[in-house]
């Protein structure tokens, strides 16, 4: 069975995952991969290489993905398929790194996060979530906490531009997007099929920008056909 390393998204820890990783059951050999300990992208992929085995298949969410593309560019060769979900391969534009710094200004000066935590759902799931998925949202961003989501923040703010990664990739990709994301435009899941030689496309129905927590069980099926037999 080949090891599978799932990447956390922004403000996220192991349980966006872990829904998931259920629904996977033994279907592959799951670890969740470090990304609160590094204030970069480059950093997180460096870590998770560090700690990961000599080949593994790779898929993450959201800065997840960007960690992943950062991954390809630097040790490809490790990785035997790869998987993006609701990602962004493109530079911050101005306005967006604006924002981001007004996010972190307002959860490093708030002595409510988790009132910030839960106004964030309507961006970031669909508005049809069940409440258990709310409430593991909330809980999930309360513990990954202000700090770390301001730093994260900020690395996602200072990536590169990764679409120049996007043509070097030679393994079997499969990009998923929730079809409702409101924080990553459907039509950027295009260009990343485009932009991998031979990538698969999937759009889940009735989702938004986290489909491993969100529709963990169209994520296990799609994931499960991409690993292969």
């Amino acid at each position: 069975m080949i090891p599978l390393i799932l990447i956390p998204g922004l403000g996220s820890d192991f349980a966006v995952w872990q829904p998931t990783i259920k629904a996977l059951a033994a279907s592959a050999e799951c670890t969740v991969g470090d990304t609160l300990s590094d204030d970069s992208l480059p950093g997180m992929a460096e870590r998770i290489l560090s700690q990961a085995p000599e080949r593994f298949s790779l898929a993450g969410v959201s800065m997840g993905g960007m960690v992943a593309l950062e991954i390809m560019r630097s040790d490809p060769e490790r990785v035997q398929r790869l998987a993006l979900l609701d990602t962004n391969p493109c530079p911050d534009t101005p306005e967006q790194t604006a924002q981001r710094r007004g996010a972190n200004a307002a959860a490093l000066s708030s002595n409510n996060f988790e009132a910030l935590a839960l106004g964030s759902l309507k961006y970031l799931i669909h508005p049809a979530a069940s409440i258990e998925v709310r409430n593991a949202m909330v809980e999930m961003s309360v513990r990954v906490g202000a700090k770390t989501y301001a730093r994260q923040n900020e690395a996602v703010a200072a990536r590169a531009d990764q679409r120049p990664i996007l043509s070097t990739i030679e393994v079997p990709t499969i990009v998923i997007f929730g079809a409702q994301d409101l924080l990553t435009p459907v039509a950027l899941s295009e260009e990343l099929q485009n932009g991998i030689r031979g990538a698969r496309r999937h759009i889940i129905p009735d989702c938004g920008h986290l489909p491993p927590i969100e529709k963990p069980d169209a994520v296990a099926s799609l994931l499960r056909e991409w690993m292969g037999p």
